[in-house]
């Protein structure tokens, strides 16, 4: 066993984990977030997707000894200290971007890594950056809405927004 600390949505955590032990594995087991979920365990769905150092990354493909030192940011750290959703979040909400719900959470991660780095992205580009997010359910149809929406609002575009 060795010991690893990192800050999880801007709180300072540590644990004992085993050389294998999954960061997905880490944050629910061992911190009790289970919004990030365990879609696949091969990297494939995207459901597992988190925020370390910033970049979205699918946390069943990462080591939670790779994370040492690391800022991780969560689904849960997503929406403000009071429960209010983030932007990104209520416009999933708002835009019926979701149905089981199961995807959402690495969708949402994803969507906000995307507006990281492009704040106005076409639906091509939008598209293109889910590739690695599975939605059984949607069609991504409302999943792309709510991303364009969200960027919209974020950038201050009301009536793109709407």
């Amino acid at each position: 066993m060795t010991r690893v600390a990192m800050m999880v949505n801007g709180r300072e955590v540590s644990g004992e984990v085993e050389g294998r032990t999954l960061l997905v594995d880490f944050l629910r087991q061992q911190l009790g977030l289970t919004g990030t979920h365990v879609g696949c365990d091969t990297s494939q769905c995207g459901a597992c997707t988190v925020h370390v150092g910033g970049v979205p990354v699918k946390s069943c493909a990462m080591f939670a000894l790779e994370a040492e030192g690391a800022e991780v940011r969560t689904i849960e750290g997503m929406a403000a200290p009071d429960g209010t959703l983030s932007v990104i979040q209520r416009a999933f909400q708002e835009h019926h971007g979701l149905q089981c719900g199961y995807c959402t959470p690495g969708m949402v991660m994803s969507a906000a890594g995307l507006l990281q780095v492009n704040p106005d992205p076409s639906e091509h580009e939008v598209r293109v950056w889910l590739e690695g997010n599975i939605c059984r359910c949607t069609g991504y149809h409302n999943i792309v809405r709510a991303i364009l929406a969200a960027a919209a609002e974020l950038r201050g575009d009301a009536a793109a927004a709407a």
